[in-house]
This record gives structure tokens, C-alpha cells and sequence, in this order.
């Protein structure tokens, strides 16, 4: 069998696979001159890069369509001190961007006042985290309130779903504690996942406009719930965004 029969065969196998990618480079590079003179490491890297970038490329965004965070601008790279805002501890927004956090099962605690950049430099930290963790995004408020729902209605699909919250290396919930949990069910579901996400060392992001030695009050005044809540929630990275206007 000729060499280009062959190839020809392989191309079409590969694209049987549905390894489009790697099919279009084997027939392109086959047909140019540089595929006889290529060592072997070489001419595979040329084959198969194009199709590792597709899947991972794909795997990216099929992640940040689950996580909430699909179209996003945010990038980690713009949260930095400026003329508008700056971050504190010093450097925190490089420290976090090295995802060394979510690696470790280490939280993260957002504080700022509204407008500040909390949610941005959250949704920055999921979308740059998607590339190699699952991630999912929530308004603490609508997390709250599906989730009880989903218990009122079906247990066993509410603790499913709390396992599928639990394995997420990475669950982030804005606008924490924006306004006061008066039902006690929420309050419960709060400290489930904060509680069981801690002891399993799954890393959790919260932004909040409002001081931790605030929260009580926003939790019916429950002081155990609060402190335990914020325990978990300020273990670890406290990130103060302070605008300069």
C-alpha cells in the first residue's frame, strides 16, 4: 500500500473518531513539504496539538456555561490597585490568582462596600479557575431559596443536589448575606454547605458590602449560626476592595 493510501486511511479513521482536528492537520502536514523531514516528537505534536487545544478549549467553556459564568469580560489580570480601587492585603489579587487557594481548600472572604469590584474580582477568580476546576456561581439569596425549595419538594433530589455542591472545587455565592435571612430553613442550608464544604476542604468564595461582625443581625439574630458561618467563611483570605472615589 502507497504511503499516501495510507494516510488517506488514517485521515479518515481519525475523523471517524471524530478527531477532526487531528485528521485536518495529518492531511495538511502530509501534503506539505516539511512531513519528511520532521523527526517523530515533532510531526505527533503538530498532529495532536490542534486537537488538544479544541477539547480543552471546549472543556473551558462547557465549564463556565455550568458555573453561571458563560460571556463573562471578567479578568484576574485587571484586578489590581488603580486610580479607582485598591486591594488589600497587598498583592492578594496575584496570591489568589496563582489558584493555589482552591488547590488547598482554602476560602475566600470579599468585603467592600457596593460597587467596589467585589463580584467582578469573584467571577475573575471562577472564570480563570474554570480552566482546571468545576466551578459554580450563585447570588447567595437565589442559592438560599431554590435550595429550600428543592428540599420542601423533593428531599432525596435536595441531597443529591447538596452532594453535587460539596464535590465542586470551587462554589462562589455574591451578595452574601445582602439582606436578612428571616426563614430558619435558609439558615440551615447555609451552614449544611458551608459546614460540610469546610470539613472536606472544598474551597468556598463569598462576597459581602457588609462587615462579618455584622452578620447576627442579617441571621435572625441566631449568634451561633453567625459566628459558626463566619468562622468558616473569614478561616482563611480576607480581600477588602476600598474605592478611592
Amino acid at each position: 500500500m502507497k504511503n499516501s493510501d495510507r494516510i488517506n486511511e488514517l485521515v479518515d479513521e481519525l475523523n471517524e473518531l471524530k478527531l477532526f482536528n487531528m485528521a485536518s492537520a495529518l492531511d495538511s502536514l502530509y501534503g506539505s513539504g516539511p512531513f519528511n523531514v520532521l523527526d517523530n516528537v515533532t510531526l505527533l505534536e503538530k498532529i495532536i496539538e490542534p486537537e488538544y487545544e479544541n477539547k480543552t478549549s471546549q472543556r473551558f467553556l462547557n465549564r463556565l456555561k455550568r458555573a453561571h459564568l458563560a460571556g463573562g469580560p471578567q479578568s484576574i489580570d485587571k484586578c489590581q490597585d488603580s486610580a479607582e480601587r485598591s486591594y488589600l492585603p497587598p498583592d492578594i489579587t496575584t496570591t489568589l490568582s496563582s489558584m493555589f487557594f482552591i488547590q488547598e481548600g482554602l476560602n475566600v472572604c470579599i468585603l467592600g462596600p457596593s460597587d467596589s469590584g467585589k463580584s467582578y474580582l469573584a467571577r475573575a477568580l471562577g472564570i480563570q479557575a474554570c480552566l482546571k476546576h468545576r466551578v459554580m456561581y450563585h447570588h447567595c439569596e437565589e442559592f438560599l431559596e431554590t435550595m429550600v425549595a428543592l428540599k420542601q419538594a423533593d428531599y432525596t433530589k435536595y441531597k443529591k443536589k447538596v452532594r453535587y455542591y460539596l464535590n465542586l472545587d470551587l462554589l462562589i455565592l455574591d451578595d452574601f448575606l445582602l439582606h436578612t435571612i428571616t426563614d430558619e430553613r435558609e439558615i440551615k442550608v447555609l451552614f449544611e454547605v458551608m459546614e460540610k464544604r469546610s470539613e472536606l476542604s472544598r474551597c468556598t468564595i463569598v462576597c459581602s458590602q457588609r462587615e462579618p461582625n455584622s452578620w447576627a443581625s442579617m441571621i435572625l439574630n441566631d449568634e451561633v449560626s453567625a459566628n459558626a458561618i463566619l468562622k468558616r467563611a473569614t478561616k482563611h483570605y480576607t480581600v477588602v476592595i476600598q474605592p478611592k472615589q
